[in-house]
C-alpha cells in the first residue's frame, strides 16, 4: 500500500478531530463514522516502528495490570482508556483534519494503572551515554512520574503548533489520567498480584 493509499484509508476510517466539532459549524455529521473511528484508530498504526514501540510498552506494563484486573476487565479497560485518550485529543485539537492512529492513548491507560497499582516495582532502565549504555533501576512511581512530565512538557509545547502531525500527546496525558481513575474501579479485589523487574531501555 502507497503512503498516498495509506493516508486516504486513516482519512476514511480513523479519528479526524474535526469530524467531531463539525456540527458546531453547522458541517454534514458522519455519525456511523464517528461512533466506528475510535475503536478503528486503537488498532491502526502508521508503520512498524510505530507498532513495535506500543506492544513493548504493553508487554512492560499489561501483563501485571491485566491480571490484578482479570481478562475481561481488563480489555474493558482499555478500550475505555482509549476513548478517553481520544476524545482528550479531540477536545485540545478541535479543528484538526489530521486522522489519529495507535495504541498509546489505551497503552497510557495501562501504564496509569500500573502506577497507582505497582508504584514501588522496579523498572530496569538502559539508558544510552554517548557510546555507552547505562543501567538505572528505578521505582515505577519515578520512572512513569518522569514519563508523564515528560509528555505533559511536550503536549504543553505542542499547543503553538496546531495542525501539524506527530505525536499525540493529549492522548497519552488522558489515557494515562483514564488509566489512574478507572484502576481502583477495575481491580479485582483479591490478593495482590506478583509483578516481575520492568526493563525499559530507552533510545
Amino acid at each position: 500500500m502507497s503512503q498516498e493509499q495509506l493516508k486516504a484509508f486513516f482519512e476514511l476510517v480513523a479519528v479526524i478531530p474535526a469530524e467531531y466539532t463539525a456540527f458546531i459549524r453547522g458541517e454534514p455529521v458522519p455519525l456511523l463514522k464517528l461512533m466506528f473511528a475510535p475503536f478503528a484508530s486503537m488498532f491502526l498504526h502508521g508503520g512498524w516502528m510505530h507498532l513495535f514501540g506500543n506492544m513493548w510498552f504493553l508487554y512492560l506494563f499489561g501483563d501485571n495490570v491485566e491480571d490484578a484486573m482479570g481478562h475481561f476487565r481488563f480489555l474493558l479497560f482499555y478500550l475505555l482508556s482509549g476513548l478517553a485518550a481520544t476524545f482528550a485529543h479531540v477536545a485540545v485539537n478541535p479543528l484538526s483534519p489530521i486522522p489519529i492512529v495507535g495504541a498509546s492513548g489505551a497503552i497510557s491507560g495501562v501504564v496509569g494503572a500500573y502506577f497507582v497499582m505497582f508504584p514501588t516495582a522496579r523498572v530496569l532502565t538502559l539508558v544510552p551515554v554517548f557510546f555507552f549504555v547505562d543501567i538505572v533501576v528505578l521505582p515505577a512511581l519515578v520512572f512513569i512520574g518522569l514519563w508523564f512530565l515528560f509528555q505533559f512538557w511536550s503536549g504543553v509545547l505542542s499547543l503553538a503548533v496546531q495542525h501539524m502531525g506527530g505525536v499525540a500527546w493529549w492522548a497519552h496525558i488522558g489515557g494515562f489520567i483514564a488509566g489512574i481513575v478507572l484502576a481502583p474501579i477495575m481491580r479485582e479485589r483479591r490478593r495482590p498480584t506478583r509483578y516481575r523487574i520492568r526493563i525499559y531501555r530507552h533510545w
